[in-house]
């Protein structure tokens, strides 16, 4: 049986309160899962988010309990649970889209803001993963087998590489392509660099503006990977782009973080050989003008992708399992869940090959 109480970091509303409690263990109910929570992965920009600095979320009404992706123990299913058993180590989702067959279900991130359409499933399942227990749809969880030798902290690293694996299979990356990923000296970037390499792309074209964060990720990524320096020039840059890429790039991965300019989007977007593929992910802070005639004429791509599909985690277990990709390079820095305010810090802070966790 679980305790009849439990620790929750609990947040009165964005901007407001946020309180270590201690609070009820929720109760189990049709098609869920109580988890023993052992590792939570902290955003970069949680505490941006609890400060009330990110106007543009829509988090849950009313007090709730905050975080989001994370690794765990089942300790009991609810009715109408019938694979995920009691005892098996699972890693837990945020991403949860409704279950309802219909054209646009609603999705939300829990724990943290509803999309378009979810803000009543956000106050169905409002509490995250900052705590001794959480309570999540049984599609929120993804059993873990035959990882026995990585322990929880360095398995919530999948936490850092799950969104851009979203992206990268969204682009349909094949083994033996191409591909430009840009904003690859930051944290997501450098994953999609990493997935990139374990996926079989025959080369991979990092592109940033520091060479030597760069070329770490090279020295980490392998021979496969080719650092290039932006240098804001638009048709320069892809043309170095396209060079590196042995004559243009199958697809285009965009990971910019705020970008103030849409030139290196652009340098990617025109760096793709004829029918290549540019997924954005990331964020600009302007419009991205697109010439029309180009990407008609050259049958290019441009697609847009939120988070990844329900089978993400399951083939991201798979590159890890099959040794393609190798978690160890990713280092984690490991908090207490009574030390929330001092790893908050810590995950703003972090590096691209960093990332904090909070084990309750």
């Amino acid at each position: 049986m679980a305790d009849a109480s439990m620790k929750a970091w609990r947040l009165s509303a964005m901007g407001g309160q946020l309180a270590l409690k201690q609070v009820p263990v929720p109760e189990l109910r049709a098609g869920s899962v109580l988890v023993r929570v052992q590792a939570s992965s902290l955003m970069s920009y949680l505490k941006p988010y609890v400060e009330g600095k990110l106007p543009f979320y829509a988090p849950p009404r009313g007090e709730y309990t905050i975080g989001t992706n994370g690794v765990g123990i089942v300790h009991a299913v609810g009715r109408d649970v019938w694979h995920v058993r009691k005892g098996q180590r699972v890693l837990i989702s945020s991403h949860f889209v409704a279950r309802e067959n219909v054209d646009d279900p609603g999705q939300v991130l829990i724990g943290l803001t509803a999309g378009e359409g979810g803000q009543a499933i956000l106050d169905d399942w409002p509490d995250g993963t900052l705590a001794e227990y959480t309570l999540v749809p049984v599609e929120a969880v993804t059993p873990v087998e035959g990882l026995d030798h990585i322990d929880s902290a360095q398995l919530a690293a999948l936490s850092r590489f799950i969104i851009p694996f979203g992206g990268l299979l969204r682009g349909r990356l094949s083994a033996g392509e191409s591909i430009v990923v840009t904003g690859a000296t930051g944290a997501y970037g450098t994953a999609a660099v990493l997935l990139a390499v374990a996926m079989g792309a025959a080369r991979v074209i990092a592109v940033g503006r520091d060479q030597a964060r760069l070329d770490a990720v090279a020295r980490i990524g392998g021979a496969r990977v080719v650092p290039t320096v932006l240098s804001g020039d638009v048709t320069a840059d892809a043309a170095a782009i396209r060079k590196a890429a042995g004559g243009g790039a199958h697809m285009a991965f965009d990971m910019v973080g705020n970008a103030a300019d849409p030139k290196a989007t652009l340098a990617a977007l025109h760096s793709l050989r004829r029918a290549g593929r540019l997924v954005l992910m990331g964020s600009m802070t302007v419009d991205l003008p697109i010439p029309y005639t180009q990407v008609m004429l050259n049958s290019w791509e441009i697609l847009g992708q939120f988070m990844y599909p329900p089978a993400a985690y399951r083939r991201l277990i798979e590159l890890v399992r099959s040794g393609q990709l190798d978690l160890g390079v990713m280092q984690p820095e490991v908090h207490g869940l009574e030390e929330l305010p001092v790893a908050m810090q810590a995950a703003a802070e972090a590096s691209n090959l960093n990332y904090v966790v909070v084990e309750p």
